[in-house]
């Protein structure tokens, strides 16, 4: 088998599955060693954007997914219908930012950093599937510890947390002091 019917049998699987396929499960598949997948999917990655597909392959910690290219997304929308997207407001997405460059985070530190409450705003993020509790603090009340999710890097087009955007000096993410939680 080469690798254009490997890459081909990936895209399948892919497809099929719609969510995320660990690397170890495509290299059980293929019955390949594990760093010969990484380079296999690196070069699946390179040609879909190579040739500008409709598709993308898209990496997130280790797994990889189909996805449609953010710059189709317009036409998407009027295939499907939906006027807008749904959009997070700017205390979802302050609070989304404190979790994700802080993470794990309490509640009480986001409402210190944002100095406003977020209770409804962690509420509609864990909804969304953005967030999620990660563990509990070992201090009196044992609060619960936030960080993000898989769905938040797919979201937001990152591979990994260690790719978000770098802060400027001396910002703190989520710092407008607005009571818009």
């Amino acid at each position: 088998m080469d690798e254009r019917e490997r890459m081909a049998i990936v895209e399948s699987i892919l497809f099929v599955s719609g969510d995320p396929v660990n690397i170890r499960d495509i290299a059980q598949i293929l019955d390949m060693d594990l760093r010969l997948v990484r380079k296999l999917m690196e070069k699946m990655t390179d040609c879909h954007s190579f040739e500008r597909r409709g598709l993308q392959v898209i990496r997130v910690n280790d797994t990889y997914q189909l996805a449609t290219r953010p710059e189709f997304s317009t036409y998407i929308e009027k295939y499907i219908g939906q006027q807008s997207m749904q959009v997070l407001s700017q205390a979802c997405l302050e609070t989304l930012a404190v979790i994700a460059y802080r993470q794990p985070v309490t509640k009480s530190d986001m409402e210190a950093i944002r100095g406003v409450k977020c209770d409804h705003t962690v509420t509609i993020l864990q909804n969304r599937g953005y967030i999620q509790e990660v563990d509990r603090l070992d201090t009196p009340g044992r609060p619960y510890l936030y960080g993000t999710t898989d769905l938040f890097l797919r979201s937001f087009g990152l591979s990994s947390i260690e790719n978000l955007p770098p802060l400027d000096p001396g910002q703190d993410p989520g710092q407008s002091g607005a009571d818009n939680s």
